[in-house]
């Protein structure tokens, strides 16, 4: 269990991750007409699809998508390889469970991009193939404030917005992940300070 533990954190993730995102395909109807309130009108459960990465942005080509879902296959098993590192080389244990739920929800979301096209036929019309070209099921939605943004913003300048984006499970675990080790930076990669030297005597028995 000395690996096993954090790579089972991952999949639990993942397992939760993708019942919810089940459970609201089949129960839920797509948009507004769907919405589910929880708590007031701040906190809702809203069914969407999101077609490229967190906040909806995509990548601009006809092969967006794919290189998108190749690239989260390659994090994939760049952050799984990272994991075992960490916990062979004796890495702080807040760093290592911080690693395995930004590995659950990269997996999360792999599932979708990957299957999602295939199992529930949503790729994006035009697609070239449904395989990798899935899109992510979001469904919880802070919404703080939602509008037109005013003409003067550049850029996103008389867009309709939300202050919040809407995420799912797999966005959670990433999000609170990073914002662990972020919050964390000097007691995860902080400098190990050498023992004293008269420790380092006593533990040869000189």
């Amino acid at each position: 269990m000395k690996y096993g533990k954090y790579y089972l954190a991952a999949l639990a993730v993942i397992l939760v991750d993708q019942i919810v995102k089940l459970v609201v395909h089949y129960n839920m109807e797509m948009g507004m007409p769907g919405e589910i309130h929880l708590i007031g009108d701040w906190l809702k459960l809203h069914y969407t699809l999101n077609p490229g990465m967190a906040f909806g942005v995509e990548l601009g080509s006809d092969y967006g998508k794919l290189i998108l879902t190749l690239f989260r296959l390659v994090a994939m098993f760049g952050i799984g390889y990272y994991l075992y590192y960490l916990v062979k080389h004796k890495a702080p244990k807040g760093l290592i469970w911080c690693i395995a739920l930004i590995l659950g929800g990269a997996i999360g979301n792999l599932v979708d991009s990957t299957f999602y096209g295939v199992w529930f036929d949503n790729a994006p019309y035009g697609s070239s193939t449904p395989w990798f070209h899935g899109q992510v099921i979001d469904m919880f939605y802070v919404d703080i404030w939602e509008g037109i943004v005013p003409n003067w913003i550049p850029i996103f300048g008389g867009k309709p917005m939300s202050l919040w984006p809407i995420f799912n499970v797999a966005d959670s675990a990433i999000f609170i992940g990073v914002l662990l080790i972020l919050f964390n930076q000097k007691r995860f990669f902080g400098e190990h300070h050498e023992e004293p030297k008269h420790k380092i005597v006593e533990q040869q028995g000189l």
